[in-house]
């Protein structure tokens, strides 16, 4: 896992306990869910878009 052991997670996450409360990190984790799902969604499916053309040059 990106070279960490569990003693670095560990301290990690009480950091993480410290600096949101316990009561916020439910709260953080879905929205930083829900980001991450919208961006996995936009990678694999792009909508077509208009790319910028200077047409003035």
């Amino acid at each position: 896992m990106f070279g960490l052991g569990w003693p670095e997670v560990l301290v990690i996450l009480g950091v993480v306990v410290l600096i949101f409360g316990s009561k916020r990190i439910p709260e953080v984790g879905s929205a930083l869910g829900k980001t991450l799902r919208g961006f996995k969604e936009e990678i694999e499916s792009p909508e077509e878009t208009e790319d910028f053309v200077d047409r003035d040059a």
